[in-house]
């Protein structure tokens, strides 16, 4: 039996092809492997030179979620990339950005036909349950600096079929849901295009503009959950987000705001 061929590298002309004009607001660099995309960026972010900085790895060898978990990428399996995002002065950064990049990805899915796409508060993409993408959203440290952001995201494309995910039992992938997993390129065009779509309209007024949006995905809605960590422990009915993108939920002694994005969200029961 002839091998499989390895996977064919994302292709930076195509990718500024499918962006179209708004190519020139993006500077891109192609890794084949690095520890982590959003490491890389914090640790040695790209002069400000007013173009959105974003790093794709082919593999990424240490990728990190949210609490300190690790995030798994296969070769030509997954699409993992972060972005440099710099926001103007005042800006209303960090409240409710991991929701808003999750809000992109969740319309960017919708737009290649999956159906069932939910929002786990505060950074998880679901379909009927089921993982398909992560996002690790970190401020840039520094005074006196343009407000910025290193926003990561994750996405399964075509999971191998003896991957193990730890900590993510039930995880889907794009192959799964569409038949056949689309092409990276114009993908990660389209996850871009919408990203600046939606963090622009974050930039001028915030989180309020999106929360609809928002609430109309989200996973838990309505439903008994728990949460807990951080020195939380809350049990209620999940009430959705506030302005600010916190977490509400409906306890016994009234209405709880959870801003603590290391924390862990169930479903009770």
């Amino acid at each position: 039996m002839t091998p499989a061929s390895p996977p064919s590298f994302l292709d930076r002309a195509a990718i500024a092809r499918h962006l179209g004009a708004l190519a020139a607001d993006f500077e891109f660099a192609i890794v084949g492997e690095c520890t982590s995309t959003n490491s890389a960026l914090l640790d040695a972010p790209p002069p400000d030179d007013g173009r959105i900085h974003v790093l794709v790895a082919e593999h990424q060898s240490a990728g990190r979620g949210r609490r300190g978990r690790q995030w798994q990428s296969w070769p030509g399996a997954s699409l993992t990339f972060s972005a440099l995002w710099r926001f103007p002065a005042g800006a209303p950064v960090p409240a409710g950005l991991s929701l808003v990049a999750g809000l992109a990805v969740a319309r960017t899915l919708e737009d290649l036909g999956v159906a069932g796409v939910q929002l786990k508060w505060p950074n998880d993409v679901l379909v009927h349950g089921t993982k398909l993408a992560g996002i690790l959203v970190e401020l840039l440290p520094g005074r006196g600096r343009t407000p910025a952001a290193v926003i990561g995201i994750g996405l399964n494309l075509a999971l191998p079929p003896d991957a193990e995910i730890p900590d993510q039992p039930a995880a889907t992938d794009l192959a799964r849901l569409l038949g056949v997993p689309p092409d990276r390129d114009r993908l990660l065009a389209r996850l871009l295009a919408d990203l600046h779509a939606l963090l622009g309209t974050y930039a001028q007024a915030g989180f309020p503009a999106l929360r609809g949006a928002w609430e109309q995905r989200n996973a838990h809605a309505g439903l008994p959950v728990t949460v807990s960590g951080e020195g939380v422990a809350i049990s209620g009915e999940c009430a959705g987000v506030d302005t600010d993108g916190a977490l509400l939920v409906r306890s016994d002694t009234g209405l709880q705001r959870i801003l603590s994005g290391e924390v862990s969200l169930r479903v009770a029961g």
